[in-house]
């Protein structure tokens, strides 16, 4: 895909979202709870929301890459379930936090740890709930030219360069700016 690929799918209700839907930037990541990569990304958007605060809305959106990661899509149900029950950030927080324990125990385990309905997490775990969720999420990465994570899109168009703070600040200034 070339440089500027714009996002398939506009941000929307369906996402999972942080912060103001109409802030000045809206940054979408496409993610994977096992891919290190995410993991050191997950911690620079952390520093960007400090940073912008009001001025940046975070949306993230599933992209399991379960042919390198066998854990990826249940993580990324888990996540689902939990969202299911209002605690989709606190999850995801968690997997991130824990990237190398994400075997099924571990994720029943998170779930008791974020006080959830158990049975019901466990359940929607087993009988796979919250697949078509996600692939939903990783066929509109697919449509906008997502191959690897994590992918950002700052504005609706993907950020090529790199993740770290530096790099994504410059990016989404100069977003800003061809925005305004």
């Amino acid at each position: 895909m070339t440089q500027g690929s714009s996002l398939a799918l506009a941000v929307g209700p369906r996402d999972h979202i942080q912060g103001d839907p109409d802030a000045l930037v809206k940054l979408v990541e496409y993610g994977d709870y096992e891919c290190p990569y995410c993991g050191e990304a997950y911690l620079v958007v952390k520093e960007l929301q400090r940073r912008l605060g009001d001025d940046l809305c975070f949306v993230f959106r599933n992209f399991p890459l379960s042919n390198i990661h066998e854990h990826a899509q249940e993580a990324a149900e888990a996540a689902e379930a939990a969202a299911t029950q209002q605690r989709f950030w606190e999850m995801h927080d968690y997997l991130y936090e824990h990237q190398n324990s994400l075997e099924a125990e571990d994720l029943v385990g998170y779930a008791k740890l974020l006080a959830l309905d158990v049975r019901r997490f466990t359940e929607e775990l087993v009988t796979h709930v919250h697949a078509e969720r996600v692939r939903e999420d990783f066929l509109s990465g697919v449509r906008s030219g997502v191959n690897g994570t994590p992918t950002f899109y700052i504005n609706g168009v993907r950020h090529d360069g790199s993740f770290d703070i530096r790099s994504l600040l410059s990016a989404i200034q100069a977003r800003s700016r061809n925005a305004a």
